[in-house]
């Protein structure tokens, strides 16, 4: 008998004679919706999921998370995916095990509060589409934004997971703001809520090992509901953070498959198996059962997503992250966003940055959307602030969170930077106080009415009102009425084989055929060539009427070009290829001052047309780069003589929006 085939006979021995825990560990595996989430951008599509659904559905786990977070918005936005669908779809092979959603309370699964019909109606579809577990969290702590989608999910008799956001303000758990008083004291509020299990939700992995023991045994004094411990291995301490939580009674902890795991992901849910086999926390999970999962993971799933991870970082953990507390997917944004702006090179700058704009934005927890709100804001100070002004640039978002419309900050958000956020603020320039719902019109109803002729049912109409606009478009794909871009088409499993294997042929210098250099004639002409800011010279020599380049070098560097908010509009469009969105070209005639996107993003609504006075710092075009929106300014006063693109369409940093005459 070979090694395998004994080590294979033990293990079933083992098995045979497996005794049952007394009090067995939970397990949320989470590989289906923030495994994918935290490593390749949410981008896993239903359709690799199945493969593995009804084994997973015989492991035993508690619940598995399969929806919300950042998936509603990514499936219809980038993968032509029906958020509702995969729910339904889902359920066709889970008989079992119960799934769970991760909702951003009154923001739902968007990035602003809605209005309460809509939160309504949002919980009530997603309770009749199959969604058993409602993990409910506030970015700020504030559970007045938990009032509606409570009493909903009590309506619907599903569960309540009340979650409280883990940060903190010193090196470890402690500080006058988020102690362990505090951590108690939301815990019994969530009880009082009628929650029924609790939730620490660790989204940036900060969660020390002795802080967690201290943390869970201090909740299990204090509530009688089950505790879940949800932290992210960013860092690196998880695993060691789940042992030292489940040494203190934690009734339920998160983890991952192994190929979704580590990282920004989660630990793996395998070595904690194995971890606690025997004792009285065992599992009682069968380890041969997650081996062969994970093989259809490896070898079927994951080859289409390695595109998307970043293979440059040689570490697992990013230590860093207990200094800027940014959670691993917004780290990657930023990261990304930086990159398009050709500004990577200030990422130190916007390390130090943040801390500061979150200790004056009330020292908010980072998580959706308050991680987007800071990381954005900060990105904005790093580059547009200068020696004698900051938040020159403030998003539509912060100027909501010091109105009061996310809810009440840990501490009061700096007095100068609220003036300023609420000077000429839309709904006024003195903050509330209220639960923000409060101040907010109902929204379905306009919904349906905007949406009606496209919209096929209330599931589509919600999806509209939470995203009007990518919703719209998605809608139109759904329906035929507009053909989707390639990019949002499923990627097949030989495509991406045959794209790796190119790559790495390509690394190996297989690909690259050595062209041939003729010998330099006597006929030969020497051109400069420009390209963007760069100049080249050429030379060219005509061969049976054809010119052939025998040889290019760098030119003398070109002078900066001028910036484009000062340059004259150009007489066309840029060439489409810098462009993922068509648009119409101006006029040849047009002239007078664009204003250009500072940054890459999304274009949601022009607040001026064509033939429209503005004046100077009037607000032009709303621009949404990472979830957040920027309202852009006139750069001049004048009438608005050109605009370049619509709602919906994708801008490059630098393309001129509109031409103000």
């Amino acid at each position: 008998m070979s090694d395998h085939d004994q080590v294979k006979k033990a293990a079933m021995n083992y098995d045979a004679n497996r005794p049952k825990a007394e009090n067995p560990v939970k397990v949320m595996d989470l590989t289906l919706r923030d495994g994918h989430q935290s490593l390749f951008a949410t981008r896993g599509r239903t359709e690799d999921m199945i493969p593995v659904a009804e084994a997973m559905d015989e492991i035993g786990f508690w619940a598995v998370e399969t929806w919300g977070g950042a998936t509603f918005d990514t499936m219809h936005r980038f993968l032509n995916e029906d958020p509702w669908e995969r729910i339904r779809t889902l359920k066709r092979y889970f008989k079992k095990t119960p799934f769970s959603m991760l909702l951003r309370a009154q923001n739902l699964v968007g990035y602003r509060n809605y209005a309460d019909d809509l939160a309504e109606a949002f919980v009530e579809r997603a309770a009749a589409n199959g969604m058993d577990i409602f993990r409910t969290f506030d970015a700020l702590n504030d559970y007045r934004n938990f009032e509606t989608v409570v009493r909903m999910i009590k309506k619907t008799g599903t569960h309540f997971q009340g979650c409280i956001c883990y940060t903190m303000t010193e090196p470890r758990m402690g500080g006058e703001v988020y102690n362990i008083d505090y951590y108690i004291g939301k815990a019994k509020a969530l009880e009082e809520m009628g929650a029924d299990s609790i939730c620490v939700k660790d989204m940036a992995g900060l969660l020390a090992p002795y802080d967690a023991y201290d943390l869970i045994k201090a909740l299990k004094g204090a509530v009688s509901v089950p505790i879940n411990l949800h932290s992210h291995f960013t860092s690196g301490m998880s695993p060691m953070t789940h042992l030292k939580a489940i040494e203190a009674g934690v009734d339920i902890i998160d983890a991952v498959m192994t190929p979704y795991a580590y990282r920004t992901a989660h630990a793996a849910i395998e070595p904690l198996v194995m971890t606690l086999l025997g004792t009285n926390r065992d599992t009682g999970f069968d380890i041969k059962k997650m081996a062969s999962i994970n093989e259809v993971f490896e070898k079927e799933i994951l080859p289409k997503y390695k595109h998307l991870l970043d293979d440059s970082k040689v570490s697992i953990i990013d230590i860093n992250v207990l200094l800027h507390q940014t959670p691993g997917g917004m780290l990657s944004n930023l990261v990304n966003q930086l990159r398009e702006m050709d500004a990577l090179d200030k990422i130190d700058q916007v390390y130090k940055e943040l801390p500061r704009v979150r200790k004056e934005l009330g020292q908010i927890p980072l998580v959706t959307p308050t991680s987007q709100i800071v990381g954005i804001q900060t990105v904005n100070n790093v580059l547009f602030d200068d020696e004698n002004e900051r938040y020159k640039n403030i998003t539509n978002q912060v100027k909501d969170l010091c109105y009061g419309l996310y809810g009440k900050t840990a501490i009061p958000i700096d007095k100068e930077v609220q003036k300023k956020a609420l000077k000429g603020y839309s709904r006024g320039e003195e903050p509330i106080t209220c639960r923000p719902a409060e101040v907010l019109e109902p929204e379905l109803a306009k919904a349906k009415e905007e949406v009606k002729g496209l919209a096929a049912d209330i599931d589509d109409e919600i999806l509209y009102a939470i995203y009007p606009v990518t919703g719209k478009k998605f809608l139109q794909w759904k329906y035929g009425k507009e053909e989707p871009p390639k990019e949002v088409l499923a990627r097949s499993l030989e495509d991406a084989l045959k794209e790796e294997e190119m790559v790495r042929k390509a690394r190996k210098g297989e690909l690259i055929e050595k062209a041939k250099v003729p010998a330099k004639g006597d006929t030969v002409r020497t051109f400069n060539v420009y390209v963007d800011d760069e100049a080249f010279e050429v030379g060219v020599e005509d061969v049976s009427g054809t010119p052939m380049v025998a040889y290019a070098q760098p030119a003398m560097p070109m002078p900066a070009a001028a910036p484009a908010a000062q340059a004259p509009a150009p007489a066309a469009a840029p060439a489409p290829a810098a462009k993922p969105a068509a648009k119409p070209a101006p006029a040849a005639d047009v002239s007078g001052t664009s204003l250009a996107a500072p940054m890459p993003g999304m274009i949601v609504d022009y607040e001026k047309n064509v033939g429209d006075s503005v004046a100077e710092g009037e607000t032009v075009v709303v621009l949404e780069a990472m979830k957040m929106e920027n309202a852009l300014p006139a750069p001049a006063s004048g009438t608005i003589k050109a605009i370049n693109f619509k709602s919906g369409d994708s801008v490059a940093k630098g393309d001129v929006l509109c031409v103000i005459g």
